[in-house]
């Protein structure tokens, strides 16, 4: 794992610097698929290099009611949900029904705004690469995964610009591969530090994006 701390201009920056590491999966059967918003310029610079199809995976997470930016879960588009058990237990049922189906919902809404109607790229058989600006605890990637892998893939690979040490080791018994531009030895808390521009990527952008493809 890297020692040496990389930073980035801006996403285009980071998708160049990791599609550098993905070169071996050039003209081969792969499908590079990006977790928006921020994941969406990195994963498109990586799909340019290598030559294969983008698509997203669409996750929403499920923040806690007394604290909406700690995860209780996630779920897909298609409705895979992943949660914490103990956590679960300790909220209202009623709530969390209505707050499922409305990151569903979302989710769905998403796709449908992003990519109008558009067939989502089958993984089955082929070298699927996930691709986002960066994780911290891995949780709503991880959800990602899972969804990839119920489409029987030949092979997932996770790339990120940043990724702390410990969120890497979780990932390894998890995926074939995991790549990420930078793994510094001390993660400061926030994948902004580690970008000189980290501006939030707006549904425009990420439309445009996607329709120049």
């Amino acid at each position: 794992m890297d020692q040496e701390v990389v930073r980035f201009r801006d996403r285009v920056d980071a998708g160049q610097k990791l599609a550098a590491r993905l070169e071996k999966y050039k003209n081969q059967d792969a499908v590079v698929y990006a977790l928006p918003r921020g994941g969406v310029p990195v994963a498109k610079e990586i799909a340019r290099r290598l030559q294969c199809p983008l698509d997203l995976v669409i996750i929403r997470k499920i923040g806690h009611p007394g604290n909406p930016e700690y995860a209780l879960g996630a779920i897909t588009e298609n409705g895979w949900l992943v949660v914490d058990e103990e956590d679960l237990a300790k909220v209202d049922k009623d709530w969390f029904e209505a707050e499922k189906n409305k990151q569903l919902q979302e989710a769905k809404r998403r796709r449908e705004l992003y990519l109008k109607g558009k067939e989502p790229v089958s993984a089955a058989g082929k070298i699927a690469i996930l691709v986002d600006d960066g994780i911290a605890t891995g949780s709503t990637m991880l959800v990602a995964v899972k969804k990839i892998k119920q489409e029987n893939p030949k092979k997932v690979v996770v790339a990120v610009a940043v990724s702390p040490k410990e969120t890497a080791r979780r990932f390894e018994g998890e995926v074939d591969e995991f790549v990420a531009a930078t793994i510094p030895d001390i993660f400061w808390g926030a994948i902004g530090y580690y970008y000189d521009d980290f501006t939030q990527v707006s549904d425009e952008e990420v439309m445009a994006m996607l329709q120049s493809e």
